[in-house]
């Protein structure tokens, strides 16, 4: 007999086919959670997961909360989760103490329930691991490669006489790992962004974290804190410098009623320093208000109002309102939204020809910045032709090679008038660029399968890429006039086959690919957090651009355009983009079918 059952209340459910071994005369139930996309506002949160007797005798509201357990303060996990096993089980998990702390955070596919004759029922759980989530509060690459979990549940009312409902249930043969799901991390997690200085210490680069709810708000001055003494994560270690070594916390990070105190042990009395480190510590407190007092080695720092700090020093200085674009008839013409401003074309007519796709920006002195793919010298051939200078740009300069694909440049913003630098990628390598249009092979410790998209973070320092179908993020090292990259990080979803990417938010990427159709998924740096923006959608997307929010411009969120078969669209509101969108274009005459506007992007 087979029944659909709930194992979680929230977010989108696929059932997926599955085989599995069943004894005979058993009734059997499957869960079928799919991918663990969650709409926006959908979870509430809560500070601690429900208790083992909280579901009652209901099997899959206990695997829920069971899958629950392990969230909330490091040293107390294996006592939450141990609740949950049957006394004669407990010494099947292994504690672990203090660092070693760590939970296998994982996406849940499908759940077998199969009651069996000793009214004890065996669970198999289909996962997908996400990665392993540390008591630094970041969320490691997964380690485990299990694919499947398999425990038993029991009454916990057995030879003791009490009502089944009231004694509830038990785990037995429990896994040895501590398991949270990825719904459980979204409810019972605050997703904190911390900041660590660039290479170069020109500017500050977002580093996410998870801070269990639990933990008081009097207490997260002294969590963010330690998150900045412990360095940043091993992913973006290569693009940012964290606080001199040696550097430790003296006693607790102390305070309250809009005051606080930080006194850390750390080598070396350059003020400059000292004064970046307090910069660093208030954009990381987020928009927590009142005084900080630094001290180093017992002696303190003048006081500083956070909220004042954030405001002389903020994190993307040359950031502007975006202005949508997109390429009507081989020319970069401004697209109209009525609310939104929109600009002119800062490229001379001369200048604004043959265009395929293009990324214009800005830099520090207000110049402008174009990387445009044109058209090559034969058909089906295209070059990269950039330009840089004031508005309006007459002079490109373009690439000594034509491709056969070239995919949309992106530049690496600075926040100093170095010369500007780009990404992009062509029959399968990435190459970076200057503005004579000079491309160099970037290399990238990736398998043998070719690069078919860059996307580079607001900060200039982060890049998300995708390679052979997989989607990765790494940081970036401007050190030295040129461009390395260190080692990517695969980013583990539900979407398959990503198409295109770019960055949504500072710690959100927007990606296009497919689940079982073709969608388009806000995703987190991390993988972990997802949310579905746009599903069936019908075809595959080919091209996708963000604005990425940011602390600097207080823009709306979610904005984003992309194409799909040769039309292109917007979000908030959804719609496609009509030619009647597109400016100063000439009249189309009776009879005609007027082109489709493509290769939509932002200016900022």
């Amino acid at each position: 007999m087979r029944r659909p059952t709930v194992l979680a209340a929230l977010g989108v459910m696929v059932l997926l086919g599955a085989g599995c071994g069943i004894p005979a005369a058993s009734d059997v139930r499957v869960d079928g959670k799919g991918g663990a996309a969650t709409e926006a506002g959908v979870i509430s949160r809560g500070s601690e997961p429900p208790t083992r007797t909280a579901s009652g005798s209901v099997n899959e509201t206990f695997v829920r909360n069971f899958l629950s357990a392990a969230a909330g303060e490091p040293d107390r996990a294996y006592e939450r989760v141990k609740a949950f096993i049957a006394p004669e089980d407990k010494i099947r998990l292994q504690d672990k103490k203090g660092s070693e702390v760590a939970l296998n955070v994982v996406r849940l596919r499908e759940a077998v329930y199969t009651d069996n004759r000793d009214r004890t029922t065996t669970v198999k759980i289909a996962v997908q691991q996400i990665g392993v989530l540390r008591t630094n509060g970041t969320l490691a690459p997964p380690v485990a490669t299990e694919t499947e979990y398999e425990f038993g549940l029991r009454s916990a009312a057995f030879n003791s006489g009490v009502n089944e409902d009231r004694a509830g249930l038990y785990i037995i043969n429990p896994p040895n790992v501590l398991l949270l799901s990825d719904t459980a991390l979204r409810q019972y997690y605050q997703d904190e962004t911390i900041y660590f200085w660039s290479s170069d210490r020109s500017r500050l680069v977002p580093d996410q974290r998870y801070r269990p709810q639990a933990v008081p708000v009097e207490r997260q001055v002294n969590e963010v804190v330690k998150w900045l003494v412990g360095g940043p994560s091993d992913w973006l270690r290569p693009g940012v410098v964290g606080l001199p070594d040696r550097t430790e916390l003296i006693n607790n990070a102390t305070g309250g009623n809009g005051r606080w105190e930080v006194n850390l042990d750390m080598s070396g009395d350059d003020q400059n320093g000292i004064d970046q480190l307090i910069t660093q510590i208030a954009w990381s407190l987020g928009d927590l208000t009142g005084q900080l007092e630094l001290k180093i080695r017992n002696n303190a720092q003048p006081v500083v109002e956070l909220g004042e700090r954030r405001g002389s020093q903020v994190l993307y200085p040359h950031a502007a309102s975006p202005q949508r674009f997109g390429v009507y008839d081989g020319a970069i013409h401004p697209l109209d939204f009525e609310g939104e401003p929109s600009g002119t074309v800062p490229l001379t007519p001369e200048a604004n020809r043959n265009v395929v796709s293009a990324s214009l920006g800005l830099a520090k002195d207000r110049r402008i910045l174009a990387a445009m793919v044109v058209a090559g010298s034969s058909k089906n051939r295209y070059r990269l032709a950039v330009g840089t200078g004031a508005d309006p740009v007459s002079v490109l300069s373009r690439s000594g090679t034509d491709y056969s694909a070239i995919g949309r440049p992106v530049w690496l913003r600075t926040v100093d008038n170095r010369p500007s630098r780009g990404l992009v990628v062509a029959d399968g390598q990435l190459y970076r660029f200057d503005e004579a249009a000079r491309m160099y092979p970037v290399p990238l410790n990736l398998p043998s399968a070719g690069v078919t998209a860059v996307a580079a973070a607001l900060d200039g320092q982060r890049v998300a890429l995708i390679a052979g179908g997989r989607l990765y993020v790494a940081a970036v090292n401007l050190d030295g006039g040129g461009v390395s990259i260190g080692p990517p990080r695969e980013l583990v979803t539900s979407l398959t086959n990503p198409t295109a990417v770019d960055w949504g938010r500072e710690d959100q990427l927007v990606v296009a690919g497919s689940v079982g159709q073709p969608a388009i998924y806000e995703i987190s740096v991390d993988g972990a957090l997802e949310t579905p923006l746009k599903t069936e959608l019908g075809a595959k997307v080919t091209h996708l651009t963000a604005y990425p929010t940011n602390r600097s411009v207080r823009a709306p969120s979610g904005a984003y355009m992309y194409e799909a078969n040769g039309v292109a669209y917007r979000s908030s509101p959804f719609e496609r983009i009509e030619p009647g969108r597109v400016r100063d274009i000439a009249p189309v005459p009776t009879g005609v079918r007027p082109s489709n506007p493509s290769a939509p992007f932002f200016l900022y």
